[in-house]
């Protein structure tokens, strides 16, 4: 247990990949990865920036016992070659993946003139990949997609967020956790506001990932953002969600799960970070798995208690 008491314990192996171990670089980070379960192995789709390349590619990671992983050498997804999309997709990241039925939907930012957008992939192999569509306005980076629909509709969480001025010129980034609904994963409304920043750790912005259906709500692993004189740290959070009414918050951790507190969270491309695309539970041994991008530059896993974590939602620790 780490010494803030998070809930979230530190793999004894941790780093479990670094740029050092992608076997057709050399890469400068591996990092952010979307996670799932596929045909019985853990399945990372693993961001990585090679020191000769211009842009990021998302490659497939796949694990028999969820901690040594073999990497596809083909990446899985570059930039989607087709304009006006091309020259949107400039920097492939931070894939979220929902499976709905027996489509995986990967989600994940692209640039615009305005802001971030996001684009909609979908696939059934992680070998072919179909391009859905852009499925977010500026500036709005991490929609995450609800494993079923509830009501009838198509449900998501995200992220869209502002720049607020600042004395000096400094622009400030804001960004709160929405919901909304679709009839189709592409037209999206009923937008309502769930949740902004509301203590030390995260009062800058928080961010969601695709949440996990459990017998008490929907589990919701989120990442905090703070700032101060020296850094900006990012931690993560849990919530769980009303099962019937997504858009009611049914309990929320007030502290963090997870935060830096290791030298490979503290130091790399972006120090003093520890962010999650996802997570993986396993509801017949009550285990949560959070795969996290370490200082945006290696990846790491923490697992804990499921009914403990969802006991500290429902109690507000």
């Amino acid at each position: 247990m780490s010494a803030y008491c998070s809930m979230l314990e530190r793999h004894p192996e941790n780093p479990i990949l670094s740029p050092e171990d992608f076997p057709y670089g050399p890469a400068d980070v591996v990092f952010n990865c979307g996670q799932t379960m596929f045909e019985g192995k853990t399945l990372l789709l693993v961001a990585v920036i090679l020191r000769n390349h211009p842009t990021p590619r998302i490659h497939v990671a796949t694990s028999e016992d969820g901690v040594h992983f073999d990497i596809r050498e083909e990446p899985f997804i570059t930039r989607l070659e087709e304009e006006p999309f091309h020259s949107l997709d400039t920097w492939p990241i931070d894939p979220r993946v929902t499976r709905i039925g027996d489509t995986y939907y990967i989600i994940r930012p692209g640039n615009s003139q305005a802001g971030c957008i996001a684009f909609l992939e979908k696939t059934t192999d992680f070998v072919t990949r179909e391009f859905v569509d852009i499925v977010s306005l500026p500036s709005n980076r991490v929609p995450c997609l609800f494993p079923e629909q509830v009501g009838g509709s198509y449900v998501r969480l995200d992220r869209p967020y502002n720049h607020s001025p600042q004395p000096g010129g400094v622009r400030h980034e804001l960004g709160n956790i929405w919901i909304s609904y679709s009839p189709d994963l592409v037209h999206w409304g009923r937008h309502r506001f769930l949740m902004g920043g509301f203590s030390h750790w995260n009062w800058v912005k928080v961010g969601p990932t695709p949440p996990i259906k459990t017998e008490a709500g929907w589990l919701e692993i989120f990442h905090g953002v703070t700032e101060n004189c020296s850094t900006t740290r990012y931690s993560l959070g849990a919530m769980l969600l009303d099962l019937d009414d997504p858009s009611r918050i049914a309990g929320r951790m007030e502290s963090y799960i997870l935060t830096p507190e290791t030298d490979y969270e503290w130091m790399g491309r972006v120090p003093d970070v520890v962010f999650a695309c996802g997570a993986i539970a396993d509801l017949e041994e009550r285990r949560l798995r959070v795969y996290y991008g370490a200082a945006d530059t290696r990846i790491c896993l923490a697992e804990g208690d499921l009914d403990e974590i969802i006991r500290g939602c429902l109690e507000g620790r």
